[in-house]
Parts: C-alpha cells; sequence; structure tokens
C-alpha cells in the first residue's frame, strides 16, 4: 500500500488487491491513503482474521477497517465485481470525490467460484471512464507537499473535510451507478429492494454469500404465508442513512444477517449501525442481530428459513437478545 501512494502520489492510475492478514498488515496506511485524498481502487477478497488460523471468508476483515476513510462497495456475483470495478475508479478520480474506494468480494464463494459474465470491449471502457487526469502531483519541477504535520490547532478542520467529502461521495456513486446502467443495461444500487412493497418483515444482508441466499429464503418463507422482504446493502461508506430510514421505518422487524462479530460489543456491526440509524425513532421496528457464516461455514437457504422464523418468532413474543450466533454446535 506504500508503493501505492507513491505511485497514485505521482499521478498514475493506482489499483491493489487484498485479502484477510493482508488488510490488517496495511491498516496504518489504509488512513493515509484516504486523508491525502489519493483516488485508488482496491478489491478486497474479504476473509477471517486469524486465530486460529482460518483461510476461508467472512467480514471481519473489512469490518476491522471500517473507519479508514474509504468508500466501501460490495460486489454480489461475479457480473457485479466486473461492472463495478471501473465505476470504483470513476467514483474515485471524480474531482468531487478524490478518495480511495474498496471493492468487497466475498472470499472463495465469489473470489474463487467460475461464473458466466457479459464482458465490455475496450471501447466501452474508453468511453466511460475518461483518462486520468490528477487533482495535483509530486514533480521535482513543480514541488508540492504531501501529507505533512498536522498540529492540533488544524487537525480537527482536516478531519471534518475529510468526514465530509466522504458523506458528499453518495451523490457521485449515484450518478456512476446510473450512468453505467444507462450505458449498458445492468442496473445497481446502494441499497437493493427485493419484495419488500407489502413486507412487515425484512432480511437485511451485506455481501454475495448470505445476499444471494438470502433471495432463495425469502422467497421459501413467502410461499409459506409470510409477508417478508429483503433488502441488501451495497454502499457500505459512506452509509445510506437516508435509504435505510426511508426503507425499514414503519416494518414490525427486520432480522440482521452478519458474517462478523464485534466481540465484547453490540454484536454484529451491520445491526450496529441500522440500530444507529433508527435510533430514537417511535416507527422503528424491532432489530434482531444474527451473526452467521464465520470462517466460511456454509449457510444453506432452508437453515436461513427456519433462523428466520425464530426470530420473527421471538421478537413477536418480545424476547430476543440484543444478538444471537446461530448455528453454534453444542
Amino acid at each position: 500500500m506504500s508503493a501505492c501512494v507513491g505511485l497514485s502520489a505521482t499521478g498514475c492510475r493506482t489499483f491493489t488487491a487484498t485479502s484477510s492478514q493482508g488488510l490488517a498488515l496495511m491498516h496504518e496506511i489504509l488512513f493515509i491513503v484516504s486523508a491525502m485524498r489519493l483516488p485508488i481502487v482496491m478489491a478486497t477478497v474479504n476473509r477471517a482474521l486469524s486465530a486460529p488460523i482460518n483461510i476461508w471468508g467472512d467480514l471481519s476483515d473489512v469490518m476491522a477497517n471500517r473507519d479508514i476513510g474509504w468508500v466501501q462497495l460490495f460486489g454480489n456475483n461475479g457480473q457485479e465485481v466486473y461492472d463495478l470495478t471501473p465505476c470504483c475508479f470513476k467514483i474515485a478520480e471524480d474531482r468531487r470525490v478524490l478518495l480511495p474506494v474498496m471493492l468487497n468480494i466475498d472470499g472463495f464463494t465469489l473470489s474463487h467460484v467460475v461464473e458466466p459474465i457479459e464482458t465490455l470491449t475496450q471501447q466501452d471502457f474508453d468511453d466511460f471512464l475518461p483518462p486520468y487526469e490528477p487533482a495535483q502531483r509530486l514533480d521535482v519541477n513543480q514541488p508540492i507537499s504531501m501529507g505533512p504535520v498536522g498540529p492540533p490547532d488544524i487537525f480537527t478542520e482536516t478531519k471534518k473535510v475529510h468526514d465530509d467529502a466522504l458523506v458528499a461521495s453518495r451523490i457521485v456513486v449515484n450518478e456512476v451507478l446510473d450512468d453505467f446502467g444507462r450505458r449498458f443495461g445492468r442496473s445497481y444500487r446502494a441499497v437493493e429492494e427485493y419484495q419488500t412493497d407489502d413486507a412487515d418483515v425484512l432480511l437485511f444482508t451485506i455481501g454475495g454469500t448470505l445476499g444471494e441466499t438470502g433471495h432463495t429464503a425469502v422467497d421459501a418463507l413467502r410461499a409459506r404465508g409470510m409477508k417478508i422482504g429483503q433488502v441488501l446493502l451495497r454502499l457500505w461508506r459512506p452509509f445510506p442513512f437516508d435509504d435505510i430510514r426511508r426503507i425499514f421505518t414503519g416494518r414490525k422487524a427486520v432480522i440482521v444477517y452478519d458474517r462478523a462479530l464485534s466481540v465484547g460489543g453490540p454484536g454484529g456491526p451491520v445491526a450496529s449501525e441500522l440500530r444507529a440509524a433508527m435510533y430514537g425513532r417511535p416507527d422503528a421496528p424491532a432489530i434482531l442481530s444474527l451473526i452467521a457464516a464465520l470462517g466460511g461455514r456454509d449457510v444453506r437457504a432452508v437453515e436461513m428459513a427456519e433462523q428466520i422464523e425464530n426470530a420473527v418468532r421471538r421478537a413477536g413474543e418480545g424476547e430476543y437478545p440484543a444478538y444471537e450466533m446461530v448455528g453454534v454446535r453444542e
């Protein structure tokens, strides 16, 4: 990542990829990249963090890096990952953004699975993504300083500007995704809804492994008469508070599936964000946090449907814990 900082600072369009312990190892530099407003794009193949040693997929690595100040997106299948990659560059390099973008990909269940995809031509890429023109660059003939000391009398202000820029990037994210959809006929949204129009209960997922399994579970539960829908979160940072509040207000219950555990904390990171978004609202739903599929463990659609039915029953009885790790063997 330090090499990427040098490349980007001198005006190169810069891409890298990492996973798990490698992402943890570069943690220190990730803050520097975003604070210096370097539009680096990084694919992160999400996998568990040791110990014990585990190379399989969950979201522990990205959730340990949720506050690094990067735009963070999730691709849910091979086609999405392919399509979102040029979108990431277009978002990062927009002069209104100039922030790094992380594209998250489920480890093994997506990264190592072969899927048919529709490809773009080189001309498609060239038309969609213009040549990179850096806003500033390191040049010995026109010297500037990047990343100098920030003493107490300016540090707070720099953090405020950084936060404002990340929040405002949401506008550009929407514009870029809409532009891609108009050009190529495949539309993506920061927050995707499935069967939500008449739903009393919502399933809330992030990442493709549980997301696409959730579609099957929702269909099965609807066939049994439950008014349930699914909300799939594609944009993790900046967190889309407005969309979340619009979709979840007035529902009876939300079952949140997290593939990461905030150890000693409130349970799942995504559930924690949802609770913060809905805090203090009189028409907020009951929010049930389920932790599942850690370290690559499979969750089948039939198991997910059973877990949802159990959670809904307990919510109706008013007896449910702050979070529950499902599928734990005794």
